[in-house]
């Protein structure tokens, strides 16, 4: 069986579109020949049994182009959260993409309840997986809160910013912001904070092994996005047993469960401030949020095996096939 992998990024973009196409391309690589391109049809594409197009609206044209030739038989669309919760309402590549494809996937359990009721019937729910990482001792001398995401607005880098200037009376609580700058506005703003709050640093984009690495030292990653389809640093996170703060967004409940106790809602400094401080306040007790976190990070862990997604993904190709 020959299968494409569509993805509107390469390596070079270092996101979470790139590492979910470089990830099922070695889950189904026993199974299948399997190549990642950004653009189809290619001089391969005559071979093609199978399409797994990530992103509705920027992988429009190979969809289109797939759907044109062989009609929906073989495709499949993977919606990402800007899909989800933007493009599948005000674009009409987007909605086009949704009709064409013979299967749709949703990366968090509320993402099918986000489609449009038309095309439910044909989607299924893949959660994503990463390696698991043993928990490291960390310090009780301060909070590490880890911020990973790229520089950009779906991410709201400024909720971490405000909150870093709220808590800039506090040093014991430490943030360390990973990501590259997408935008240059919100680059100046992260620069401007660290040069204004000596707790906060930006360190801008990292190989995916350090990033693994700060996870893991972090007592919490902090989450701050407007939206999402479900990111895999959370999963990194939870799967490094290092709990997460996260916005109330659809794309975090949908991974973390319906009643984690970590959440905030979206753009609410005031409410990142206090959980980070409470966090502090009730470091060392067994019984204190970090504690309750942790646990339920741990517990959570199981639901994203890469063995799980392995199954799933080629349960998918053979549905599709």
């Amino acid at each position: 069986m020959q299968v494409v992998i569509v993805s509107p990024v390469l390596a070079d973009a270092n996101n979470g579109n790139w590492r979910t196409a470089q990830r099922w391309q070695r889950f189904l690589s026993p199974v299948a020949d399997v190549r990642i391109v950004t653009a189809w049809p290619d001089a391969r594409a005559i071979g093609d049994d199978v399409m797994i197009a990530l992103h509705a609206r920027r992988s429009a044209g190979a969809v289109a182009a797939w759907h044109a030739a062989r009609g929906s038989r073989g495709l499949a669309v993977v919606l990402t959260g800007t899909d989800l919760h933007r493009d599948i309402h005000d674009s009409p590549l987007a909605i086009t993409s949704l009709d064409h494809a013979q299967a749709l996937v949703v990366l968090h359990e509320r993402g099918i309840a986000a489609l449009p009721a038309g095309v439910q019937g044909k989607a299924r729910v893949i959660l994503q997986s990463a390696s698991g990482r043993q928990p490291v001792v960390k310090t009780p001398r301060h909070l590490n809160v880890l911020v990973v995401g790229h520089l950009r607005s779906e991410k709201s880098p400024e909720t971490v910013f405000a909150a870093a200037r709220m808590l800039r009376g506090q040093p014991d609580i430490r943030f360390r912001h990973i990501g590259q700058a997408l935008e240059p506005l919100l680059a100046e703003q992260a620069i401007a904070c660290g040069r204004d709050c000596p707790a906060y640093r930006w360190l801008g984009g990292l190989p995916h092994d350090r990033v693994r690495r700060a996870i893991q030292r972090a007592h919490v990653l902090l989450h701050s996005s407007r939206m999402e389809g479900g990111a895999n640093v959370v999963i990194e996170a939870i799967t490094s047993g290092t709990p997460v703060l996260a916005s109330a967004v659809d794309g975090n409940i949908g991974l973390l469960g319906e009643d984690y106790p970590g959440y905030f809602p979206w753009g609410d400094v005031a409410a990142v401030a206090g959980l980070l401080k409470q966090l502090r306040r009730e470091q060392a007790a067994d019984d204190g949020l970090l504690a309750r976190l942790t646990a339920r990070a741990l517990a959570r862990a199981p639901r994203f095996l890469p063995a799980r997604e392995r199954q799933d993904v080629r349960q998918l190709v053979a549905d599709l096939a």
